[in-house]
């Protein structure tokens, strides 16, 4: 891992939290309103170090790793996106803020939904990037199906990372050559998954009890789809941003929040699925420009 700095030289903050049954690591930089960036998987907060710098000049940025994830503890359950959403609320509020901004990407743009849709009168922006929610499209890109792989959508791993215990015997030991392997299949620049990041996400996935904890949240996939349909009957009070990549789900990430809100607005960069790491310069443009306005 290479050393993050705020936009003023500051190194980020670590932290830890023991909240909601389990403890949370997370990083904090800059000062102003709060924006929670969460990240998917199999990442850590690491994913947004390109951009935590720039951000850091307009808001009090706060990254966890999300249980199970990074340097985080791994219980053996809440792994569904209302326990995670509650989660890192609970670290806002431990950290001293009432209302913030939340952005997720993948898996985190899930859980982000979750903590607006459960706190609608604190969460005053939403930012859902590059993820398809269960219910409304997740199972549906799992499939293999003749249209599913002439569009370059198969999620073959939906199904593999549901099965218990295979995944973890396959791929432990072998964490880096799996994880790198399949990031960089899903980007348009494979470049932009740097060693750096390689290493830190095989180090922090090949921690006891690593593996499990990550794919016990494609296990929690049915109780995820409970959650995410009796959301959809309250539309969303705040602004809703979505992010999608050119080469990857694109604009169907503006058409998942469609189903929760009438205020959604759309930004596409030329890029695959790890907007952070291909297009930083343009997503922190995007973002500073939606959380400040």
């Amino acid at each position: 891992m290479q050393p993050v700095f705020s936009h003023d030289g500051q190194p980020v903050t670590h932290g830890r939290a023991s909240i909601n049954g389990t403890r949370i690591h997370y990083v904090t930089a800059g000062s102003g309103e709060p924006l929670v960036l969460i990240h998917g998987v199999p990442k850590s907060w690491y994913y947004w170090h390109r951009i935590i710098p720039k951000l850091s000049e307009h808001f009090t940025v706060i990254c966890p790793d999300v249980r199970g994830f990074g340097d985080s503890f791994r219980p053996h359950n809440g792994y569904d996106m209302s326990t995670i959403a509650d989660d890192i609320t609970e670290l806002v509020d431990h950290l001293g803020f009432d209302k913030f901004g939340v952005a997720g990407e993948d898996w985190g743009a899930c859980f982000a939904l979750a903590i607006a849709a459960k706190n609608p009168q604190r969460v005053i922006k939403l930012s859902f990037a590059e993820s398809l929610l269960p219910g409304f499209g997740l199972e549906d890109w799992s499939h293999l199906s003749v249209e599913n792989h002439r569009k370059g959508r198969f999620l073959w791993h939906v199904s593999f990372f549901h099965v218990p215990d295979i995944p973890e015997s396959l791929i432990q030991g072998r964490e880096a050559m799996f994880w790198s392997t399949w990031m960089k299949n899903e980007t348009y620049d494979p470049a932009a998954i740097t060693q750096d990041c390689v290493d830190e996400w095989a180090r922090t996935s090949s921690a006891p009890g690593a593996l499990r904890a990550i794919f016990e949240v494609y296990r929690s996939t049915w109780t995820n789809i409970d959650l995410t349909k009796r959301w959809a009957q309250e539309r969303l009070p705040m602004p809703v941003l979505t992010i999608g990549a050119e080469h990857f789900i694109a604009e169907e990430a503006r058409q998942q929040m469609l189903h929760f809100s009438d205020n959604v607005d759309y930004a596409e960069l030329d890029c695959g699925h790890s907007l952070a790491l291909e297009r930083p310069r343009e997503l922190e443009r995007i973002l500073i420009d939606f959380f400040t306005s």
